[in-house]
């Protein structure tokens, strides 16, 4: 499954540019052209799938896969102090390119990248209600 108008299809294709890191039959990984720290590496699945509510479990797991693959990588190659996960849904979640993709984002002690929100203290009495009703969806 691919679109035909997908910047990663074609990247999976061979029909697009990228700087390839990872391939193997179930997904591709290459280093983001607009990277938030050195080494920022998106994988992808082969399928396209447009997020996380769509993508099946195998492709998910396989992009899994890879991910614990290439972290360790990007760790050593980079003497890198940490690392991101960051995968988004829909543009309200920041998502710019509809397939499912993983990014892994290098980190180091006083680098410039900043979280993108700040916590607070939460209201208990709507955690729990929270909690209890996706509780209650999950069981269905």
């Amino acid at each position: 499954m691919s679109s035909n108008d997908c910047i990663f299809c074609k990247i999976i294709a061979g029909d697009a540019p990228a700087y390839k890191v990872f391939e193997d039959a179930d997904v591709t990984a290459f280093l983001d052209i607009f990277p938030w720290a050195k080494g920022h590496t998106l994988v992808v699945p082969k399928n396209h799938w447009p997020n996380i509510f769509d993508i099946p479990d195998d492709d998910a797991a396989a992009v899994m896969r890879a991910v614990r693959k290439i972290a360790p990588a990007l760790r050593d190659t980079l003497q890198a102090d940490g690392l991101n996960l960051l995968q988004s849904n829909g543009s309200a979640a920041w998502q710019t390119v509809d397939h499912f993709h993983m990014h892994l984002i290098p980190r180091w002690a006083g680098d410039s990248l900043v979280p993108p929100g700040h916590s607070a203290p939460g209201d208990h009495e709507a955690i729990e209600a929270t909690a209890k009703k996706l509780s209650q969806q999950l069981s269905d």
